[in-house]
């Protein structure tokens, strides 16, 4: 309020009362800009596993005559890292000032990225098990595991995901919002979800893709461990579904730009959850492998 001895006055919205209550200070616009601390550290985090994540497939594409990598189904090993440094750079979108078309890109790369990663681990895991469990496959489940029937389950997932974010932005499409009562003297800039039963959605349908992707590879867990990758699987799909699962009450706690950083941060760790459980020890049993063939030649 604006006070002197005559009247009280309540200041705008894009204003605030000074400690004397006598006059009405402009607000400040606050946002997570790529120019503060945490802004450059949650893009420099995003840009380098990004990077890491491209030299891990030049490293699939160099070894690509290995055992361990032709055994790792290449295609779509490719698949799930071109989206997983996707996941990684669409973080990005959530930092700096926002806009109505960043508002919207923000969610729509967020939930096609991701299903397309899970949905891709999800096809890996069903192969695994296929080429394990199927010992004696009759001619019918031969004939689908060799045409790559799995690999169905990516587009169709994907397409399911695109639809719910196609219902999500005719309904109740996310918008610029301002948030005035989180920091004092200061207007925060962010992203409305718009309607957060779509929102809830499609978390909760790529949720379900990780769980079921969980389920099925922990299931082959103690199958034989010779180029078996059903535990590199599940590991991941458990940093999965705890990263996203801690989000939920976090997110719902957080208030400000600081509920930006929490989605960042969540978006940053599962993808390097997904990328240093399944990945790294591949790479690593690659090198190691070329080395001692490359001595054995010598």
């Amino acid at each position: 309020m604006k006070q002197d001895m005559e009247q009280c006055v309540r200041c705008l919205d894009d204003k605030y009362v000074n400690l004397e209550q006598t006059h009405c200070l402009e607000r400040a616009v606050s946002f997570l800009a790529f120019e503060e601390p945490l802004g450059i550290a949650l893009g420099s985090i995003a840009l380098s596993f990004s990077a890491f994540t491209i030299l891990v497939l030049f490293t699939f594409i160099k070894y690509k005559d290995t055992p361990i990598v032709k055994a790792n189904n290449l295609p779509l090993s490719y698949i799930l890292l071109i989206s997983l440094a996707l996941c990684f750079l669409c973080s990005l979108l959530f930092i700096g000032h926002p806009n109505q078309a960043t508002c919207i890109l923000q969610q729509i790369t967020f939930g096609v990225f991701f299903t397309v990663a899970v949905s891709t681990v999800l096809a890996k895991t069903i192969t695994v098990v296929m080429a394990f469990k199927l010992t004696t496959p009759g001619r019918r489940m031969r004939g689908m595991l060799i045409s790559g029937g799995p690999n169905l389950v990516i587009p169709i997932c994907t397409l399911i995901q695109v639809v719910l974010c196609g219902i999500w932005l005719v309904t109740s499409p996310p918008f610029i919002d301002r948030d005035i009562q989180s920091e004092h003297g200061k207007t925060v800039i962010i992203c409305n979800k718009g309607s957060t039963i779509a929102f809830h959605v499609v978390l909760g349908y790529l949720g379900s893709l990780a769980l079921g992707s969980f389920t099925v590879a922990f299931l082959a867990r103690k199958l034989p461990d010779r180029f078996n990758e059903a535990k590199f699987l599940t590991f991941s799909m458990m940093v999965f579904c705890s990263v996203w699962i801690t989000f939920v009450p976090v997110y719902h706690s957080t208030r400000g730009k600081f509920l930006v950083v929490v989605e960042v941060f969540s978006i940053l760790a599962s993808s390097a959850g997904l990328l240093g459980c399944i990945f790294v020890p591949k790479c690593y049993f690659c090198q190691t492998r070329f080395n001692y063939y490359t001595e054995v030649q010598r």
